[in-house]
């Protein structure tokens, strides 16, 4: 069957999706996924994986993506993250007969995406992207798509997603912040450089940022030109996005609930990770049962804290509160879904040789003491436990210990590693060399040692007891031979 390219995939395999639900880190699971197709959302992404975990880890596999199908849950697009064109192709090979497309992830922008090297941290290396792209589009059945950050250049984003579609790229989701645009400093996502490259490209593109109510992807689509909208946030904050409503928060709880129970198992952290976020704004009024919420270990005893957070607002909904309640910065009362907006930085005018350092200052000030007095009197909560447990601990970043990569995969290498890996790959290498690599704990070398010793000595004591039976057998000849002579 011939593979269908750009508006055709579009069009037909995706249904010409325009309201589609971002891959989110153990955010975006089946139960989620079918909660925002009820309300509206016409294609789902599946949370990023790890191609390398992927393909060595048959749990891995089956607990993200093959227990996980659903007829209801398509058409649906696998993402991964991924730095070797060979490891790429070989997790998307073993995940394409279960949804409609593989989405490389070229946009992750956070720490663990750093060291890892994926994401939003291949963007400068074009050849090897061109190279994954252009392999897994020879070798996959299905398209493969990407979904990437912008530079802080309209002309070089250009030029990179011309790139990718060159490659074979077949839709491109742009999120149009850089990678230093995240946590306090997100700040507001660029439509400009999303129309620039919608305009430069002759494949589907979905556009990402700045997305909180339907009239947002509207306005999206109309000053951007794109096929889709993605939502990631507004979407976690009110899954009804995609319908133009703002229900009540337990609304959107309960029925999130009731899903997870039809479609076990769905595991715990991820469930109590959405409640927290719809109930985001209940919570810092409730601090007893945030509490209470991170506590209980049961998907019941979520279900019950829930259920109370419902009555106490319909309580107050009860008592006339509704106003009184509403934050000047929610348009909403508290329990209905509404996004959360993450404070602006604050702006800082700088002045004579105090410029640089003016600009670089951080928008919390606790981070400013704490990185210049290093006291316990500046130090978080967080921080304050950690050093109560271990009086040593130093919290100072220029004293931590800086961690050498793996000579194959990247990762973080053993300190004490008889070979220069990581964990996973000195396991291989020990294995295939029957070695022994005592800072992790591998004995491949003694165990074989130890198994020819125990082999060894089972042969000799098999030859002893031979040996011992030998002349009793040649007493026994003996006699028979004697009394077949006396008869």
């Amino acid at each position: 069957m011939l593979k269908l390219q750009g508006f055709e995939f579009w069009r037909t395999t995706l249904k010409g999706a325009r309201f589609v639900v971002a891959p989110m880190v153990d955010q975006s699971e089946l139960a989620w996924r079918l909660l925002s197709r009820r309300h509206g959302a016409e294609l789902c992404y599946t949370p990023m994986l790890h191609a390398q975990v992927f393909v060595r880890d048959a749990n891995y596999r089956r607990e993200n993506l093959y227990n996980e199908v659903c007829e209801g849950d398509r058409p649906l697009i696998t993402q991964f993250c991924a730095n070797d064109p060979e490891v790429f192709v070989q997790a998307a090979l073993l995940a394409q007969d279960y949804c409609d497309a593989i989405d490389l992830n070229l946009g992750c922008p956070q720490m663990i995406a750093k060291r890892g090297h994926y994401g939003v941290f291949l963007q400068d290396e074009w050849d090897l992207l061109e190279k994954m792209i252009r392999l897994a589009n020879e070798k996959l059945s299905v398209p493969i798509t990407c979904k990437i950050r912008v530079f802080k250049e309209v002309d070089k984003t250009v030029c990179y997603a011309q790139m990718l579609e060159k490659a074979g790229c077949q839709l491109l989701t742009v999120h149009g912040r850089t990678k230093d645009q995240k946590g306090a400093m997100t700040g507001t996502a660029s439509w400009e450089h999303i129309r620039a490259v919608r305009k430069a490209v002759n494949i589907p593109v979905f556009a990402n940022g700045n997305i909180q109510h339907l009239d947002d992807v509207e306005r999206c689509i109309q000053e951007t030109g794109v096929q889709g909208v993605m939502s990631a946030e507004g979407n976690l904050h009110n899954p009804a996005l995609f319908e133009a409503r703002s229900p009540p928060v337990w609304e959107m709880a309960e029925e999130y609930l009731e899903v997870v129970k039809q479609h076990p198992p769905c595991t715990l952290s991820y469930v109590r990770a959405h409640l927290f976020k719809l109930w985001h704004h209940t919570l810092q009024i409730h601090q007893d049962l945030r509490e209470e919420l991170a506590k209980v270990k049961t998907i019941e005893g979520l279900a019950e804290v829930s259920k109370q957070l419902r009555l106490r607002c319909q309580e107050e909904m009860a008592k006339g509160k509704d106003v009184e309640q509403k934050d000047g910065s929610l348009p909403f009362p508290h329990w209905i879904c509404q996004p959360y907006v993450r404070p602006a930085p604050k702006e800082t005018v700088a002045n004579g040789n105090s410029q640089e350092s003016e600009v670089k200052k951080p928008v919390c000030q606790k981070r400013v003491l704490e990185d210049c007095h290093r006291t316990a009197d500046f130090l978080s909560k967080n921080k304050l436990k950690k050093r109560s447990r271990n009086p040593n601990k130093n919290f100072c970043p220029e004293q931590k210990p800086k961690y050498i990569k793996c000579e194959q995969c990247g990762n973080p290498k053993g300190n004490k590693c008889v070979f220069n890996l990581c964990r996973g790959c000195c396991k291989k290498k020990a294995f295939k060399e029957v070695a022994d690599c005592p800072s992790h704990g591998l004995r491949f070398k003694t165990k074989a040692e130890k198994r020819k010793a125990e082999e060894e000595e089972r042969k000799m004591m098999e030859e002893t007891e031979r040996s011992v039976s030998s002349p009793q057998l040649d007493t026994d000849t003996n006699t028979e031979q004697q009394h077949c002579c006396v008869i």
